[in-house]
């Protein structure tokens, strides 16, 4: 299986492939890469649906530059924890932030909440987050009022008085319980036009419409938070059969 980084040659059956709807292992089975490596050369570069071979290619090169740019002469990348290496931290936390982008997150608010997530302590300062990224305090502070009027986010301070950032293991759940009351409040607006255009006419049906739909699945995702719960407090520990239970006691 060959290794190094994708050619522009690759880059461009990677966009065919995409065109012809070809599933990612599929499109890595025929370059003879792993799987992985065609979704995060995907992720990063735009998603499925707008990825193009010669911007990613230039993209990647760019990225490559800077990094080179950055580095001290001689200087090595500083250990990593628990013996990852360090390269391939680096490049899935480049794909989740590419994830996060694609779900609607701004990029510099995709990169904050990924740095944040891929911590072990899950918190950060300001400072820690602004020579961690290379961006400026203003972007930092930018990106985190942005989290954390999504509940993705919560600030407190340290013994030394430091402003810290962080991740919980609520604020996944709390994130989908402002989702669920944003799609309630677009429930009552709906309903709110239905009176204003006219019961039973084709606009005012189409807004009753929106407003059945966006309900169900706001108590959906409400249901379905309060069950899983558990789950985002869940410890690492020994599974049976590499299956862990779920909060109902139910596999």
């Amino acid at each position: 299986m060959p290794g190094g980084r994708l050619t522009q040659q690759e880059r461009q059956q990677i966009a065919l492939g995409l065109a012809d709807g070809l599933a990612y292992a599929e499109i890595a089975r025929r370059l003879d890469r792993p799987t992985s490596t065609v979704t995060r050369e995907v992720m990063r570069n735009g998603g499925p649906t707008a990825y193009r071979a010669d911007l990613a290619h230039r993209a990647t090169e760019r990225r490559a530059h800077r990094r080179k740019q950055a580095a001290p002469q001689g200087a090595e990348a500083p250990p990593q924890a628990h013996g990852r290496d360090a390269e391939a931290v680096r490049e899935y936390e480049e794909t989740f932030t590419s994830v996060l982008m694609a779900s609607g997150v701004p990029k510099m608010m995709s990169r904050v909440l990924a740095c944040l997530t891929l911590t072990d302590a899950g918190s950060l300062t300001a400072s820690e987050l602004v020579q961690r990224l290379q961006v400026s305090p203003a972007s930092v502070s930018k990106a985190i009022a942005f989290l954390e009027s999504q509940g993705l986010v919560r600030r407190e301070r340290d013994e030394r008085r430091r402003e810290r950032y962080i991740v919980d293991d609520d604020v996944w759940y709390e994130s989908m319980m402002a989702s669920a009351r944003g799609t309630a409040h677009l429930v009552a607006i709906a309903r709110e036009g239905v009176g204003v255009l006219g019961p039973d006419t084709p606009a005012a049906t189409r807004l009753e419409n929106i407003a059945r739909f966006a309900d169900f699945v706001s108590e959906s995702i409400v249901r379905a938070a309060e069950q899983a719960r558990a789950i985002l407090h869940t410890k690492p520990g020994p599974t049976s059969a590499g299956i862990t239970e779920s909060p109902s006691g139910r596999g």
